[in-house]
């Protein structure tokens, strides 16, 4: 859990792949949104049920089935809104009930908490990030150490460099990445500025050389957990392979 003015982020890992689920706690509303709800959904509602929060908004940060398995429960069990992307909802084709979509930019009103919507590209058409306070929600995204797929359907490494590059660009260095898996060997969270020197999709300056790395190179010599990687590490392997 992580405790600022205004709001908290309350963190389960749920299911077999090692998902992080994500309550945004408005402090002021003593609403929440959960990301992502998926696997144990009834761990999901007695967390919100011991803190007595009112979940009134689902956001999606893509529509894979891990991030994705628990909504019909979810939206069974209260009367929240789902919120996920344009581009997302027309890859995805589901048939939801009356969902708020989103282009990327868009800001939602927690409470008194503001969540805005990046559209981050790459492991889905659609996919999505979450940003408030000093904090990144990131989906499939951006991982600790490590990134999403891009070749599943939907995938595209090209959308995936440009994604990640506005995130390393864009967003303080002080950001907290809390990623959609536990895929670290350690803390299960990290800053943008440690993720800018250890992560190795973030060291590339050129799309045909993360295109290379991440669809050629990087599952033949990296594994889950995933350990830091410094910039010359990766220009290394990349040479080499």
């Amino acid at each position: 859990m992580k405790n600022l003015t205004g709001y908290s982020i309350h963190t389960l890992e749920l299911g077999p792949m090692e998902n992080f689920i994500y309550l945004l706690h408005d402090h002021a509303s003593n609403t929440a949104a959960v990301v992502d709800p998926a696997w144990e959904v009834d761990d999901i509602l007695q967390l919100a049920k011991q803190k007595n929060i009112t979940i009134t908004d689902i956001l999606l940060t893509h529509s894979h089935h891990d991030h994705t398995n628990g909504l019909e429960q979810m939206l069974n069990q209260t009367d929240a809104r789902v919120h996920l992307l344009k581009a997302e909802k027309k890859f995805w084709g589901a048939q939801l009930s009356k969902p708020v979509l989103h282009d990327g930019g868009d800001r939602l009103k927690l409470g008194e908490t503001e969540i805005q919507f990046l559209h981050t590209p790459g492991h889905t058409p659609g996919s999505a990030c979450f940003y408030l306070g000093d904090d990144l929600i990131a989906g499939d995204t951006l991982f600790v150490f490590g990134c999403g797929r891009c070749d599943l359907a939907g995938g595209d490494p090209e959308q995936m460099f440009h994604s990640l590059k506005k995130i390393k660009t864009e967003l303080p260095a002080a950001t907290v990445l809390h990623p959609g898996h536990n895929y670290a060997p350690q803390a299960p969270t990290s800053s943008l500025h440690k993720q800018c020197e250890n992560n190795p999709f973030l060291h590339f300056d050129r799309v045909e050389d993360f295109t290379k790395y991440r669809m050629q190179i990087h599952d033949k010599i990296r594994d889950i957990p995933y350990g830091e990687v410094s910039k010359a590490e990766a220009l290394n392997a990349l040479k080499n392979a």
